[in-house]
């Protein structure tokens, strides 16, 4: 179920190898999740889309109602998200909330006020600080957009629940890190923090994150 192309980034395995050679610990985790790997979007409406479905749920949660907006669309782009009402979408168990900020990209999209950002010209926090003008768009859905779909390699989400998890169970012995530890830890990881976080979210569950 997916109709954002995909094709894996050329810089993957040469990210692995430095990650594994930088930190041991995150060479075992690494080296667990076996042959998978990161797989971008090349759709900008889908990724910021599929961001925003994920925001504050689980990735087993988001799944299931990725698929079920999927579903009822036939296709997810801003044609088939503006071609729909508020409650309908509410039925593929977005809350209403969600269902407002997709419309509202939908529109960003059909209008073209983003569809023709130059974003491969623009500096991480050029992107982020350009995405968060839209409604509902934070800086963890523009970070996503940035290691899925522009497939920028350092990306450190510190807001994100889930790499705050795997943090804890490997590096700080179960207890919370703070942004302020987050960043030491993974300073070693730099200039593929990205694909370190990839692993991480791996090392929590089976089902690839996706945006």
């Amino acid at each position: 179920m997916d109709n954002g192309e995909t094709q894996s980034a050329p810089w993957w395995h040469e990210a692995r190898r430095q990650l594994g050679e930088a930190d041991p610990a995150l060479g075992k985790i690494i080296e667990s999740a076996g042959d998978a790997m990161l797989q971008p979007r090349y759709d900008a409406f889908f990724s910021l889309s599929r961001s925003i479905v994920g925001q504050q749920i689980s990735v087993q949660a988001a799944e299931s109602v990725w698929r079920k907006v999927f579903t009822a669309l036939g296709e997810i782009s801003p044609q088939a998200i503006i071609g729909q009402d508020e409650e309908s979408l509410r039925g593929c168990g977005l809350s209403r909330q969600k269902a407002r900020y997709l419309l509202s990209l939908a529109g960003h999209f059909i209008d073209g006020t983003l569809q023709q950002q130059q974003w491969h010209r623009m500096d991480d926090e050029a992107v982020i600080e350009r995405l968060v003008q839209v409604k509902g768009i934070g800086r963890w859905t523009a970070e996503m957009f940035l290691m899925f779909h522009l497939l920028r390699p350092d990306v450190l989400p510190v807001d994100d629940i889930g790499i705050q998890r795997a943090i804890a169970n490997h590096f700080t012995e179960g207890a919370r890190p703070s942004a302020g530890q987050m960043r030491a830890i993974a300073e070693p990881w730099r200039p593929w923090r990205s694909v370190a976080c990839w692993y991480l979210w791996r090392s929590l569950d089976v089902i690839p994150v996706e945006y």
